[in-house]
């Protein structure tokens, strides 16, 4: 009766299971947190005032999102130096919609995207609640994660319609530098593909400022980079996303079409975030500013105890709300993190979760209130120390 593209097995997995029963006994250090409105940061408390404007009692159905919310975020890219025309903004409910609508535009039932590893699990609920085959590209480690460019021509089938690239990348941190970025809209525009850029941490460096790749300022295939309010904001429960277009004026000009024909059959954006988003986007900065002290006051406690603890190893970062820690693999992460969880009452996510290539890795966000970042790090490190 019900469609396979809902898994058959939903139940809790044990780190679930052991964590619920963690927070039954008492309070957890949650080093795995990544919701921004749970971790005590100060938010304006009219931050979200223009949502009761009395101009959104007025609806005008707009499929591709009303003109002022496109141009707010058209300047939001011009302060990153990167030009964007409103007319090439489309507005979504959350990034994830914005995949989904990609999916719809670029991928019949069956076709492939290639999608980075490590990376973020969501990925594989978005491509197959879509019926889209996902295949899987390496990122490789050296010092800095890169593309493994052999790993993408051996996967690549005619059946591929886009490649997913995200920077920074969640959980690595790391960002699509110029040889890479090269390599991925080369092949995207020789092979008839779409480059997906999903930018959603970019406005939280860790080291130096960004620097945007020459490949992506002037892209030869349909480059499609993704954003939204809930981390440009830290606001997951306002819903507002967007899909932001360039490319070949031809290319752009057929997707925008296509585009609007699938937003007019769902029009899933609220009209009162459309007409608050330039207030939302521009007051925002405080928010902003708040979490990128935050996060990188948590991963100088990331640096200073992985350069003395013995056996860890903190990888570097250089954007976005998580680290990674590469650990003994004395046992397996499972075991680690459930020792965490079931001893020290401190939670954090297993490399496998990420689909790192082997073992042994942690992932931790840097979202946590730095007191309880400090004590949840220390007790990792006693737990490894015992082994």
């Amino acid at each position: 009766m019900f469609s396979t593209r809902v898994p058959g097995d939903r139940l809790p997995n044990d780190l679930a299971r052991a964590l619920a029963a963690a927070r039954a006994r008492g309070p957890v250090l949650d080093l795995t947190v990544s919701n921004p409105t749970r971790v005590n940061l100060p938010y304006p408390d009219d931050l979200l005032a223009p949502l009761s404007d009395t101009a959104a009692l007025t609806y005008q159905p707009s499929p591709l999102g009303l003109r002022d919310a496109r141009e707010a975020i058209a300047d939001s890219y011009a302060q990153r130096g990167v030009r964007i025309d409103a007319e090439q903004v489309v507005l979504t409910a959350s990034t994830s919609e914005a995949y989904s609508l990609l999916f719809k535009l670029l991928c019949d039932p069956g076709a492939a995207v290639l999608t980075p590893v490590p990376g973020y699990p969501l990925f594989d609920h978005l491509t197959r609640l879509e019926g889209v085959a996902q295949q899987r590209y390496a990122l490789e480690y050296q010092g800095v994660w890169t593309a493994d460019f052999d790993q993408v021509d051996r996967h690549w089938t005619p059946q591929t319609r886009a490649v997913l690239a995200v920077s920074p990348n969640n959980p690595t941190g790391s960002i699509v530098r110029d040889r890479e970025a090269d390599g991925l809209v080369g092949r995207c525009a020789d092979r008839g593909a779409a480059l997906i850029l999903d930018e959603v941490f970019a406005d939280y460096p860790l080291r130096d400022r960004f620097e945007e790749p020459a490949a992506f300022s002037t892209p030869s295939c349909l480059l499609c980079r993704l954003g939204g309010l809930s981390k440009s904001v830290g606001l997951p429960q306002v819903k507002l996303g967007w899909i932001a277009l360039d490319g070949p004026a031809a290319v752009v000009d057929e997707a925008l079409d296509r585009l609007e024909f699938i937003c007019d059959t769902y029009l899933s954006v609220s009209t009162p975030v459309q007409i608050a988003a330039r207030s939302l986007i521009g007051r925002g900065s405080i928010v902003r500013d708040r979490i990128l002290e935050r996060v990188r006051l948590n991963y100088d406690t990331v640096q200073n105890i992985g350069s003395g603890a013995r056996g860890i190893t903190a990888l570097p970062v250089d954007g976005g709300w998580s680290a990674v820690l590469r650990v003994p693999a004395t046992r397996s992460e499972e075991q680690l993190v459930l020792q965490l969880i079931e001893r020290d009452a401190v939670a954090v996510h297993p490399g496998y979760f990420f689909d790192f290539p082997h073992e042994a890795f942690l992932v931790v966000s840097l979202l946590a209130e730095p007191d309880v970042f400090a004590r949840g790090l220390q007790l990792v490190q006693d737990r490894i120390d015992a082994a």
